[in-house]
């Protein structure tokens, strides 16, 4: 089965080509394409993905840049990447062993940060449990469905934020969701620039103000993007 690998990125020249080595070397042995989606970078990371990757120009946003890369995307199956974000080293060949499964139209993986500080473990630790419990998961977790499910929910919906819960949730009307026991190694840059408990708690609270009815717009202004 074909992949097609999109990542939405915007000034990420410290991290995309090392991200970009180790997916070529992740898809040694699959039938993929790696789709670079950028959102109008002003540093090196057009010129570096360029190397590596098919780049494509969208306007900045994670979810329209998501939902371009898809549009032009060959593969039957996506899987969703942020630049910050490494796959398992057989993270190809467990989705596709997934995907097999009866009535399963995607999923996830457990995620682990690259900080191995027992708060950031903790977090982790609580983020995975959350996942299992209640099939709930985030963007870092690498998404990854069969593109026929995600043309039929319409693609990732084209708002600022949240735009993750939301596609999940549209998926799980279409199927069975799944969460891998392998990890992805997501960066804890976030985290450490502005503090663990003051970033896992803002989070908490910008998902309480979605799910009470405030606009992905209105959250988008408290939401700060750090790289």
């Amino acid at each position: 089965m074909r992949f097609s690998i999109i990542l939405p990125v915007l000034n990420e020249e410290a991290t995309i080509e090392s991200q970009l080595l180790q997916l070529n070397t992740r898809c040694a042995h699959h039938d993929c394409e790696i789709l670079v989606v950028d959102g109008g970078s002003c540093d090196g990371t057009v010129m570096l993905a360029q190397r590596h990757a098919q780049v494509i120009s969208a306007k900045c946003g994670r979810a329209t840049q998501m939902n371009a890369g898809a549009q032009v995307a060959s593969g039957k199956i996506l899987l969703f990447l942020h630049a910050d974000t490494i796959l398992p080293q057989d993270a190809l060949f467990r989705i596709e062993e997934a995907l097999k499964q009866p009535g399963v139209v995607g999923g996830a993986f457990r995620m682990c940060f690259n900080c191995h500080q027992w708060p950031y473990r903790l977090v982790a630790f609580f983020t995975n449990i959350r996942s299992r419990m209640l099939n709930v998961y985030t963007g870092d977790q690498a998404y990854f469905m069969w593109a026929r499910s995600f043309q039929a929910v319409g693609g990732y919906p084209e708002q600022e934020l949240m735009e993750d819960l939301e596609i999940i949730t549209r998926l799980r009307k279409q199927g069975h969701l799944v969460l891998l026991p392998q990890y992805v190694v997501t960066s804890a840059r976030r985290h450490e620039q502005i503090g663990l408990v003051r970033s896992v708690f803002f989070m908490w609270y910008l998902r309480m103000l979605y799910r009470f009815g405030v606009s992905p717009a209105q959250l988008r202004v408290m939401y700060m993007d750090v790289r």
